[in-house]
């Protein structure tokens, strides 16, 4: 008869608590375990290990110690594992937890994070971090310890979207003041470029109307020049013949 030390204090068995165990007794079907309880924990062989167990022997012996979780707790029965649980099932798990996970693999579009579920979570190449991410191997690499949150999960699809990109903290926009100082500034050296191009450059063209006005000025203006010549030659003219007729008569005639 197997009998178990009840002076033992016993310990919270909910599922998936991990405990360490002594092996009572190993049988076809599996073993018994010895945790601390009243009574001791059952170990079924499918619950040994993942890969199939033929003989339980093979694997564990009586009076091995050996870590085990709870599967289901009852006043009469404990079940046990020593295939560790799942940390969430998919009730668990719901939008805006926090998780934290291995990056496992890495993909053109983002990176798969085992999260402790039964499927890895993804994180999108847009949610690995603020601002443009062109690969997610320029953020993370697989064995990566990160930190995310949940953005959604697909119980159907068994698919978990994942976040790193809302952890972190936003990028603080540049205060205004700074922002129109900075515009002044720019427009200052802006008007100094133009004045001094301007004061560079040759004097506009002139209109049509303008260009008609300075010709219309030039003709009067070379009208008028022709005027006063001809009153001035006419006055020399004059003024010779006057001479001229005034010196004949000074002059001494023949006779």
């Amino acid at each position: 008869m197997i009998t178990t030390d009840t002076t033992t204090t016993p310990v919270a068995v909910e599922p998936k608590t991990k405990l360490t165990g002594k092996v009572l007794k190993t049988t076809l079907a599996g073993a018994l375990i010895d945790v601390g309880q009243p009574i001791p924990g059952v170990l079924h062989i499918s619950q040994i290990q993942k890969d199939p167990v033929n003989k339980v022997e093979d694997v564990i012996k009586e009076g091995q110690t050996v870590d085990v979780w709870v599967r289901k707790a009852r006043k009469d029965r404990i079940e046990l594992t020593m295939i560790e649980p799942l940390k969430y099932d998919w009730k668990d798990l719901n939008p805006e937890m926090i998780v934290k996970g291995k990056v496992v693999r890495l993909e053109s579009y983002g990176a798969f994070v085992d999260i402790g579920a039964e499927r890895p979570g993804m994180i999108h190449v847009s949610e690995l971090a603020r601002g443009f991410v062109k690969s997610a191997s320029e953020v993370v690499k697989e064995g990566d310890e990160v930190e995310a949150v949940i953005l959604n999960v697909d119980r159907k699809k068994r698919q978990i979207r994942l976040s790193m990109k809302a952890l972190q903290p936003e990028v603080v926009e540049e205060p205004k003041p700074e922002r129109e100082n900075k515009r002044r500034k720019r427009g200052k050296k802006h008007e100094e470029v133009e004045v001094e191009v301007n004061a560079e450059q040759m004097e506009p063209e002139l209109t049509a109307m303008q260009i008609a006005w300075q010709m219309a000025q030039e003709r009067a203006n070379s009208k008028e020049k022709n005027r006063r010549a001809k009153r001035f030659k006419s006055a020399s003219s004059e003024q010779e013949d006057i001479l001229s007729r005034t010196l004949e008569k000074r002059l001494p005639t023949g006779a």
